[in-house]
């Protein structure tokens, strides 16, 4: 029997300039920019990393840069809103935080947990929800907001699609993720592992909603964690046996990875646990230079050149 993933590993979403991008998430947000790299399929465009202090799997925001490109549009067959994990009773901190930063939040209730949600400065759906495990992961010191009501990592993340039974067995059969309720037009499936960084997925169901279109303000795809290349291995095994089409596996420097696209259209992707964002710089130095993959040094100078400031 496959294990199953530990649940999120990282989520890549789409923004336009840069530099808005890391200052709203950095000195907003409190995340840490953990890896300035490129778009590997694209090295003219810049692929940045926000997290914890390490990237911790469960922590990484990821963004593909494309200033200038047109908005995205919510919809079916995409995962939309991405969600963070703060302690309870932080939100009304947090609510009068973002107001001075001219951010209009909305507070509500979903499976009996309170939630602040709003949008980011490119179109992305964010929230931050109140949850009773956060306090007891340290918050990262020495940011923007205080430890004791930082963003510890994902919450979960929220994807629309037209019908239940098909994604659903993906999560549950290949991935490992049980039914945990729901809540409207919303069911909730959490990895095995209960209650941590990145266990919830909510399947928003609603045939009548219309298609996403991706472009700025889109999330791109949606990472699970493998625990090493073994259990990659085993799970897109898992995944081709579910008759899905997988990707062979891509090495991401970071991680290594493999793709697909489950039944509703949204693109996942399994990737492994390490060898992790320290490979190739000391964890006090993380996000400062800008780092490229060995086939692309010797590009580096045109690189830098086209790429905006941070």
């Amino acid at each position: 029997m496959t294990a199953p993933s530990a649940g999120l590993h990282h989520i890549t979403a789409i923004c336009g300039d840069p530099a808005e991008n890391r200052r709203f998430f950095v000195d907003v947000l409190g995340l840490r920019l953990v890896k300035k790299t490129v778009n590997f399929d694209d090295p003219g465009t810049y692929h940045l990393y926000y997290g914890d202090e390490v990237g911790t799997p469960g922590s990484a925001l990821t963004f593909f840069a494309f200033s200038g490109a047109p908005r995205g549009q919510h919809g079916l067959g995409a995962a939309t809103e991405i969600a963070f994990a703060v302690p309870t009773d932080t939100l009304d901190f947090w609510q009068a935080h973002l107001a001075t930063h001219g951010v209009d939040t909305q507070r509500i209730t979903r499976f009996n947990e309170e939630a602040l949600c709003f949008t980011g400065p490119h179109g992305n759906s964010l929230a931050l929800v109140a949850s009773d495990w956060a306090a007891a992961i340290p918050g990262r010191r020495g940011a923007s907001v205080d430890s004791a009501y930082a963003i510890r990592g994902f919450h979960g993340v929220t994807l629309w699609i037209a019908e239940l039974a098909p994604s659903a067995a993906v999560l549950e059969q290949v991935l490992g993720f049980q039914q945990g309720g729901h809540d409207s037009d919303r069911v909730r499936f959490i990895a095995d592992v209960g209650n941590t960084l990145g266990s919830i997925v909510d399947l928003r169901v609603d045939p009548d909603l219309a298609s996403a279109r991706q472009g700025v303000g889109s999330v791109h795809h949606v990472a699970f964690r493998a625990n090493d290349d073994a259990h990659e291995n085993a799970l897109r095994e898992r995944l081709m046996e579910h008759g899905l089409q997988v990707t062979p596996t891509i090495d991401r420097q970071y991680f290594r990875s493999v793709y697909f696209r489950e039944p509703a259209g949204v693109l996942f992707e399994i990737a492994t646990d390490g060898p992790g964002f320290t490979i190739d710089e000391p964890v006090e130095a993380l996000g400062t230079s800008l780092k490229l993959p060995p086939k692309y040094e010797k590009r580096r100078a045109l690189i830098e050149q086209a790429l905006f400031e941070l």
